[in-house]
Order: structure tokens, then sequence, then C-alpha cells
């Protein structure tokens, strides 16, 4: 890579002035520095200073004015920082241009530090009742991202995209297709994942507030839609899966791409979480409650002055955190594989797409599984995943089994929410599907686009039509994943 170039040259060269000075030969860092401390620092001035009987400042500021010899077209100065430390500073041109030369190479970036073990990358996991909104683009961007810098440290990764489609929220949007007299078709040129978020969902949302009785509906349908033989739960299941079409159609836009689906409605009827559920009782990680708020309910006991978390209610039924915890302990391998596969409907651009179900198939099985499970949630879900953590943790003996990549969600600006024809009433707000508080990422894509392809004709007139959407998609794109990251 080419910033370890710079750091070999300047390694190299420190040894050569400890020979010049006469002094010992030490193993010795040198490493990224602070912003106001140069680009590289070095520490040798400290484990020189016992052997020289000297302070480390004075021992750096012997090797700076030694180093002056060896600056380079890559190094411009050295100095001898009064704490002890030899500061380098970079000649960023130089630099510059390095990394241009060997960005566009094949191998940009490699480094063999996986050696091809296995690494699982859980992201995006978003209801498939609506499009994708900027919040979720963060997600799916940082879980992409960390994915690729993966596979180029030599990770076998596999990327997986859990389908919550049996929650509340896709209950939301049943009611409102079969009780509020919603059509199943868009108004034309709308995107139906655009549709389904934009006007059923919300607008249903809406309804509860005026029409309280429709809570009971609400919880009829959740019901049904757990029975895989009802109506409700074969028509929800057809709903979802053109809303996730659109929603990947939206991810492969913007260049990312999965390995497999995993569908919760098929997690809940596989049998997984029974196992779980016993073994958990087994190593006494669940208590029974028998009196209290929580009487007759399943339990993790809070530690310190945190709650005690419910996983499976007085009624029997598991909460959110129980799908969570099957889910973790079935991608590090820990229960045998309930499922068959088959590769999605649609064509993924540059990588096949599996996905997982209870149905005989003929394709043969596949293997997703890993000992190191990174999942990218939000911090919001901190602790319950910290929860989740612990717990797979206990189950494999490992600390770092399970990891949760937590990142703050996108709030929108009470200016940018009152562009948008919104009222936040002055202040910041987080993203809400429910409430209609949100930017769909589509919409921003287009925008990005527009203006690129505006600014492209203006400076090249003479341009052909496909190269400047060609152009425009790429800027579009590579400006969206920027700001999600930088």
């Amino acid at each position: 890579m080419t910033f370890q170039i710079l750091l070999d040259e300047i390694k190299s060269n420190v040894n050569q002035s400890l020979q010049e000075l006469d002094y010992p030969t030490v193993s010795f860092s040198v490493e990224p520095a602070k912003k106001e401390f140069g680009d590289v620092t070095c520490n040798v001035c400290f484990l020189l200073a016992k052997d020289l009987k000297k302070k480390p400042n004075e021992i750096a500021q012997k090797i700076s004015e030694n180093y002056q010899k060896h600056l380079s077209d890559l190094v411009s100065k050295v100095e001898a920082h009064p704490s002890g430390y030899l500061n380098f500073f970079a000649n960023m041109n130089k630099l510059n241009e390095l990394v241009i030369k060997s960005s566009i190479k094949d191998d940009f970036g490699f480094v063999d530090i996986g050696k091809k073990s296995r690494i699982v990358v859980e992201h995006t996991s978003v209801n498939p009742n609506k499009a994708l909104h900027i919040g979720h683009v963060r997600n799916i961007i940082i879980g992409d991202t960390l994915a690729r810098i993966l596979e180029k440290a030599n990770f076998d990764v596999k990327i997986l995209n859990y389908i919550d489609d049996s929650g509340l929220q896709v209950a939301d949007i049943i009611v409102g297709f079969k009780h509020l007299g919603f059509s199943e078709t868009p108004p034309s040129g709308q995107k139906f994942d655009h549709y389904c978020g934009d006007e059923v969902y919300v607008k249903t949302s809406e309804k509860y507030e005026t029409e309280p009785n429709l809570q009971e509906t609400r919880k009829k349908i959740l019901e049904d839609i757990e029975n895989p033989e009802s109506e409700i739960s074969k028509f929800a299941n057809s709903i979802t899966k053109k809303v996730l079409a659109c929603q990947l159609e939206t991810c492969w836009n913007l260049d990312v791409t999965y390995d497999c689906l995993n569908f919760e409605s098929e997690i809940i009827h596989s049998g997984l979480w029974e196992k779980i559920f016993e073994k958990l009782k087994e190593m006494k990680i669940l208590e029974f409650e028998k009196e209290g708020k929580n009487k007759d309910c399943w339990v993790i006991r809070g530690k310190g002055k945190e709650e005690d978390k419910v996983v499976v209610r007085s009624n029997g039924t598991a909460t959110y955190i129980a799908k969570d915890i099957t889910y973790a302990a079935f991608k590090l391998g820990l229960l045998d594989d309930p499922f068959n596969y088959k590769k999605y409907e649609q064509n993924q651009p540059n990588r096949t797409l599996w996905q997982t179900t209870l149905e005989k198939t003929s394709e043969p099985k596949q293997n997703f599984v890993a000992n190191k499970v990174i999942t990218v949630i939000d911090s919001r879900q901190s602790r319950l995943q910290k929860i989740v953590t612990e717990i797979m943790s206990e189950f494999t003996s490992n600390p770092e089994s399970y990891v949760h990549l937590a990142y703050e969600s996108v709030t929108l600006s009470s200016d940018t929410a009152k562009q948008l024809g919104m009222d936040t009433g002055g202040k910041q707000a987080q993203m809400s599907g429910r409430k209609g508080l949100y930017v769909n990422a589509d919409s921003v894509y287009d925008m990005l686009k527009t203006k690129t392809i505006q600014e492209t004709k203006k400076r090249n007139l003479e341009m052909k039509d496909d190269e400047v959407q060609l152009i425009a998609h790429q800027v579009a794109v590579g400006t969206l994943r920027y700001e999600m990251i930088k």
C-alpha cells in the first residue's frame, strides 16, 4: 500500500541514522501521526534513552539533525518534538502522485491479513414495507465498505441481508391494503416501494391515531402473518417480495451486493428459536420471573442498574431480541442449518445472490456461516446488541466471535426538514418512516445525478450523451457513498 512505502522509507532511514550516530539497534515503531504532529511519528528515542543515558528529546534532536541528509522526494521535513518523538512530514504532491498511480492497479490496497479465513458481515436489514431512506443508506454503505476492506485484506467475506418480513411494519401496510382501501397498484411512474412507504405506511400510521380499533386489526394481521398457511400470510409475502425487489434495485444502483438473503418469516418457522430457547435455559442465561411486572416471562437479568430484558412474554411469544439471538447463533454456525437455498429471482450484478427457503429446491446446500460475525446496526440498538454479544461469547467461549459495529444515525436538520416541507419544530429530527420524516435514497441519487449531468454538459459541449450519463451515475454514487462514511 502507498502509505506503507512512506513508513518503510522512514524506518529504513532512521535505522541508517542510528548506524551513522553509532547508536544501538532497537526495535521501534513508525506509525501515522495526529494531524498536528505531521504525517508519521517514531518512538525510537524513548527506547534508546536508557542505554544512552540521555533524555529522549536530546536523542531526537541528534537523530533529526542526522536525518536531514536522508530527506527525499517523499519526506520533506523531520522535527524533534520536545516530548522526544520524531515527527515526519510527507511531500504531499509526491505522495498523492504515488497514490494515484497505485490506485488504478487491480491489487491496490491488497494485504494478506485474512489468509482466506471466513468472516460474515451482515448489514442493511430493512423492513420490506417502504423505500430505503438516507438513514438506511448509511448502514448499507458502512457495511459494504467494511466488506470491501476485508476482501482486500484477503478474508473470505460473506455478506448477509436479514429481511424482517414478519414484523409490525409489514403488518401496517397490510392493514392499509386490506382494511383502508389502498390499491395494490401504485400511481403511474411511482416505484412500488415508494408508494408503500410514502402513502400506505405513513397514512395507515396516521389512521391509528383517529381509529384506535385498527390496533386490534393490526394485532390480528400480525398473528396471521406468522401463520404460513393463512391467506394474509401469502398476501403479505407477495407484497414484501415486491418491495424487497425495489429495495435491492436501489442497493445495486449504489454498487452494493450481497451473498444471501435470510428471511425472518422462515427463521420463525424453522424451529431454530426453540433450540436456542432450550440452550438458554440449560445455561441459566434465561430466568423465569414468578412475580413483579415481568411475572410469567422469561428474562435476561440486567447488570448493575440495567433493567431485566424480557425475551419471552407471559403469553409465550418471543420478543425482538429472541430473533436477534437466534440469528446470531445461526450466523456463527452454532445451529444445524435447516434451510434449503435457491438463487434470487432477479440477477444481481457481479455476484450470485442466494436466499434461504424451507421449500425443497434442486440447488446444492450453501454455507454462509463463520467463526467471526460483524453486524452493522446503529447505536440506538447498542444495549440489545451488547446482550447478544455477551450470549454469543458464552456460547463460543470467544468474546470476539460476534461484533456489533455501531454508528450514529442520520438526522434531519430543521433547515433541511423545512426545505422538504416537514415541520420539526425548529429542531433536529431522527428519520422516521412511520411519521414520514425521511429522504428517500433514490431521490437523493436522482438529484445528484441531475446536477452532475447539468454541470458535465456545461463543461463538455461535445460529449456524447451515454458518456455523460455514465459520468453522472459514477459521480452521484461516489458522492453519496463518500458522504455516508467520511
